[in-house]
């Protein structure tokens, strides 16, 4: 049995703990929902344990198909195992639609399928806001090599296609998404979470948001969105 030992990172949704094994982590989930780069706080009953569950579900599918992740198992409600990894200071974003800020920054309407994915980098710094920055920032600043930022790219896209199909199946619209990488012995695997605080989800059919954006925009509903979202995909 996996025991849990000292806290050593806690961040907005998540705490991390280490165990008795020096390779592996406790991942906790926390109800916490911040937006805004944390200006806007609250609470979303149930979060943690319905990021965990999504979150476990869809690691052990990406598994299944060939993609690497620091996913061990389950724990219980609100705990996962992960592998102990070195996180890459770059936040990855792939999208599908035009919404939030790409939207906001190019003054057009959400909603617009765009032509083939687009892959953006974000330097994952919450003092600075996690800034948008180039492929060639992260080879000059030292945070991955080009070899390391050529396997995180393809991951993302392979990634992008998994769950475009699953969501799919599911009446959901994938419209775009944040992953997060690490190192783990040397090689570069899928870290962090994949949840409705990481990712925009769309009902097909009504165009409902199912994600924190009905957090951010106070549309209300949050904890009905995450819940049914869950219950698509993890038949829960």
């Amino acid at each position: 049995m996996t025991k849990q030992l000292e806290k050593i990172y806690e961040g907005k949704a998540k705490i991390l703990y280490l165990t008795d094994n020096p390779d592996q982590v406790i991942q906790h989930f926390k109800d916490d929902a911040t937006a805004f780069n944390a200006q806007k706080r609250g609470t979303i009953a149930d979060k943690g344990v319905m990021n965990n569950m999504l979150t476990a579900h869809l690691f052990e599918f990406l598994e299944k198909n060939g993609v690497k992740t620091h996913f061990v198992k389950k724990l219980n409600d609100r705990d996962m195992l992960v592998k102990k990894v070195s996180i890459v200071p770059v936040e990855v974003v792939v999208r599908n639609v035009l919404a939030g800020s790409l939207a906001k920054k190019l003054g057009k309407d959400e909603g617009s399928q765009l032509a083939h994915p687009v892959v953006e980098y974000y330097y994952k710094d919450d003092a600075l806001g996690d800034p948008m920055i180039m492929p060639d920032h992260v080879l000059v600043f030292g945070w991955a090599t080009q070899s390391e930022l050529d396997t995180i790219r393809a991951a993302a896209l392979r990634v992008n296609g998994l769950l475009l199909e699953l969501f799919k199946n599911h009446g959901i619209r994938l419209v775009d998404f944040k992953l997060e990488f690490g190192r783990f012995k040397g090689e570069i695997i899928l870290a962090d979470e994949f949840s409705p605080d990481t990712s925009r989800l769309w009902d097909m059919e009504s165009g409902e948001k199912m994600d924190k954006d009905r957090f951010r925009r106070d549309l209300g509903k949050v904890e009905e969105s995450y819940r049914e979202v869950v219950r698509r995909i993890c038949g829960q």
